[in-house]
């Protein structure tokens, strides 16, 4: 039996050389590029489209919260910090309000960070609500609608919910304060407490400057079949893996630890970015909540993305085309990822390739400084543009309140 399972072995290694030899190939292709609505949207100009009003808080909301910690800067929330910069600059930026077709306000609410560089999301709601509370107080903007004409970001684990663990999330729900307003968030999943109709999913923040250093020749063969470094049990909250991301991260682990076709661990080598490049498919599975800065890395490296979280909604999804640049996989199909990744048409797995190797594709993902044509900057300006004209019912009548100021948990309504 030892024998014929090492030949078994064998004949599959061979036949992963040999597709491997084929994707090197197809990597020699001309980039490909996604015809119609997607591949337009994604190098749509917002600019002459929107203009926008950047609201001048004190600095206790945002600069003062950052000098105390500069890991903000580099945290996968930091897409916050970043908008601010850009918008500051950008030419969508208005100075006369009375012009505006969107309001912004600069809070950095994820920038309280622990000793391992996590955010506490616990001052984030009141101090969401201090913010509120004091635009609506100097500028008529705000009441005139409720903030239905105003955005904010809020890339905390699950939005404007604003924890971590998904039963306190959802417990909590969206700020009621934000109820009226446009989200832009990286939490995104189909009918979940919190996620807001009409929000903008943005990606998780990278370091595209860190990420760069890492580039390895184009021509370098992909050897890696299937390639993932992370957890697959949080030990400290979940010792057996059934509830860390809903047992998917578990399952892989049980299942294909021994298979020479998966190179899966939980250390993180220095080649980690080296490596992504010389993979195939890349695992993007859920964790705590759906998504994670592997979806930006792998297509950023051209490594297919095998996305593993059900309902999950994806960055700009209306500009970038998922389906075809990525691989969905139901959660309870992770027992069977190897028949379903090795069943992929060679054909299929070199369009993917050359969808990824577009520079428009990976340019979506970034929030590069200075600002760049395409970027998540302005795929964020391309989603509120599309959201104009704001629909007359926005607009309140006089007196007319839809908002509780006073609804929410205890602690959320204490001053900050």
């Amino acid at each position: 039996m030892k024998i014929w399972r090492w030949v078994f072995v064998g004949l599959v290694c061979t036949a992963f050389i040999l597709r491997i030899d084929a994707v090197e190939l197809g990597r020699r292709h001309p980039t490909e590029r996604i015809s119609g609505s997607a591949g337009d949207v994604l190098e749509d100009d917002p600019v002459g489209r929107l203009k926008v009003f950047v609201y001048e808080l004190p600095s206790k909301y945002n600069k003062k919260i950052l000098q105390k910690d500069q890991r903000c800067l580099t945290h996968m929330f930091a897409a916050e910090i970043f908008m601010h910069r850009f918008l500051l600059s950008s030419p969508v930026r208005t100075l006369n309000p009375e012009e505006a077709d969107w309001f912004y306000t600069p809070v950095y609410t994820t920038c309280d960070l622990t000793p391992n560089g996590l955010p506490l999301p616990f001052k984030s709601p009141r101090m969401m609500r201090s913010a509120i509370q004091l635009i609506s107080s100097n500028w008529p903007y705000w009441n005139r609608t409720e903030g239905a004409d105003h955005f904010f970001v809020v890339p905390h684990d699950f939005g404007a919910c604003f924890h971590y663990q998904e039963e306190k999330a959802i417990e909590r729900g969206i700020l009621p304060l934000l109820q009226r307003a446009t989200l832009v968030q990286t939490f995104g999943q189909r009918n979940h407490v919190c996620l807001k109709e009409g929000s903008i999913t943005i990606p998780p923040y990278a370091p595209p400057q860190k990420m760069q250093a890492h580039l390895i020749p184009e021509k370098t063969p992909r050897s890696i079949f299937v390639y993932f470094r992370g957890l697959f049990y949080d030990v400290g909250n979940d010792p057996e893996g059934g509830y860390y991301a809903r047992g998917a991260r578990a399952a892989v682990w049980e299942n294909f630890k021994d298979n020479p076709l998966f190179d899966i661990s939980t250390e993180h080598p220095t080649t980690y970015y080296e490596d992504m490049q010389r993979a195939v498919f890349c695992l993007c599975p859920l964790g705590w909540a759906p998504w994670s800065p592997r979806l930006v890395e792998a297509v950023i490296f051209g490594c297919i993305p095998v996305i593993i979280a059900d309902d999950i909604v994806l960055p700009f999804a209306d500009a970038i085309p998922w389906e075809e640049i990525g691989v969905f996989i139901d959660e309870k199909d992770v027992p069977n990822l190897d028949t379903i990744l090795t069943s992929i048409p060679t054909e299929v797995i070199l369009r993917k390739q050359r969808l990824l190797a577009n520079p428009s594709m990976k340019q979506a993902m970034l929030f590069p400084q200075p600002a760049q044509p395409g970027d998540a900057f302005h795929q964020v300006l391309n989603g509120l543009a599309r959201k104009l004209p704001h629909d007359k019912s926005v607009y309140l009548k006089t007196g007319q309140k839809i908002l509780n100021w006073t609804a929410g948990p205890v602690g959320d309504l204490k001053p900050w």
